[in-house]
């Protein structure tokens, strides 16, 4: 039997609308993922970390504040000093096309906007587990 992909979908900052990482959470879930959700107001450390422990495929980060310029690179850095290989950091939120762009140079994946059908970060996530899983 094959493993179920681990999601671990994250709200970081002081952004306390969460209803966009619950409908994700449970797209997630009805596409026969294992989800983990931290929650509102969580830091790039404790996401971080709560992957490690729950040795997730892929973090989701939910955002809508506006720090997706700081939140991003943070657990980019972290994802790298905890050695954590061969895990997806994607993401969404209202973030600018040139930010986008510029987050990918620095190790994040594909990032969804508001509107975007669940079934397309469902399918980057499949595709990208089945390309990077060890």
């Amino acid at each position: 039997m094959e493993k179920k992909i681990r999601v671990l979908v994250a709200k970081p900052g002081l952004d306390g609308h969460d209803r966009g990482a619950k409908v994700i959470a449970s797209a997630f879930r009805d596409a026969g993922m294992e989800v983990i959700y931290t929650g509102l107001r969580q830091t790039p450390e404790m996401i971080v970390e709560a992957a490690l422990q729950e040795d997730v495929d892929v973090i989701a980060i939910s955002i809508l504040s506006g720090a997706h310029m700081t939140v991003f690179p943070r657990v980019v850095d972290l994802m790298k000093q905890k050695e954590l290989k061969n895990v997806l950091l994607t993401g969404g939120g209202v973030i600018p096309q040139e930010e986008i762009s510029e987050l990918a140079v620095q190790g994040v994946g594909k990032l969804f906007g508001p509107g975007t059908p669940t079934t397309e970060p469902i399918e980057y996530i499949k595709e990208w587990v089945a390309k990077n899983r060890p």
